[in-house]
């Protein structure tokens, strides 16, 4: 294995509180992977604004951690075989995010910051806003990356790109009922099949695959308004113990 420069997590780039972003972590490392789609396992609780090693693995991964806990994230080559359902129109994702930020307004969410689903200020997190399309068993949000999550030719970073796929598939355990506030994401499978720009319409869509026990298995796309797919992903969430189980280990 090969050691490449150091890199940290910035400080607002949190989901729960002095845990860095899931989603992001996965897009710093799927930046650094030989591979298009990758799985990234979480191992243990990244700390933001700590510096942590990138080595390069021989499978064409990368692993991130340090001397002291050792491996934190381990990312590595996969296949994702993912079938989407069809995607919710921008009418139906712009009522869904309404309905969420209406809901939010009465009922202020657990993580006032967290970088993906909290409306923080423009560019402090993705804000992707996600709630239930009538009808259908799946979860949807309109959005459009504001210009400051932007790089110079205006497209997203993987990261920023990453992050839009991990608390939708979240809420949509929960909104569904298959798990409970407070639960992690264990893994992340995925890809990004084309460039997204910022000030452009787009439509983030979740939706349940399987569930067993603690584990709750779902999928989430990204797409332009007009149905071209731009990121998809296989997401592995874990529910909290019930009370008076062993606690868990630290997790994303």
């Amino acid at each position: 294995m090969t050691a490449s420069p150091i890199l940290s997590v910035p400080t607002h780039a949190t989901g729960y509180p002095g845990v860095a972003f899931g989603g992001y972590v996965a897009g710093l490392l799927a930046a650094r992977a030989e591979a298009k789609t990758v799985r990234v396992d979480f191992r243990g609780a990244v700390r933001p604004d700590t510096p942590l090693q990138v080595t390069q693995a021989p499978d064409g991964g990368c692993l991130l951690g340090d001397a002291e806990n050792g491996t934190l994230v381990a990312c590595a080559p996969a296949e994702l075989l993912l079938d989407p359902p069809k995607m919710p129109t921008w009418e139906q994702a712009r009522a869904a995010t309404e309905d969420y930020l209406g809901y939010i307004r009465k009922f202020p969410p657990p993580i006032p910051d967290c970088f993906g689903c909290s409306p923080v200020p423009a560019g402090r997190g993705v804000r992707v806003f996600s709630s239930l399309v009538p009808g259908r068993e799946l979860l949807a949000a309109a959005w459009v990356p504001d210009a400051e999550l932007a790089l110079d030719d205006g497209t997203l970073a993987p990261e920023m790109v990453w992050s839009t796929l991990d608390c939708p598939g979240g809420w949509a355990g929960i909104r569904l009922g298959l798990m409970r506030p407070g639960s992690v994401t264990a893994a992340l499978t995925g890809t990004q099949l084309r460039p997204v720009r910022a000030g452009e319409r787009h439509v983030s869509y979740a939706w349940p695959i399987a569930a067993e026990g603690r584990k709750v298995t779902v999928g989430v796309a990204l797409a332009t308004a007009e149905g071209e797919l731009c990121a998809l992903a296989e997401a592995l969430w874990i529910s909290p113990r019930e009370r008076g189980d062993a606690a868990p280990a630290p997790g994303t």
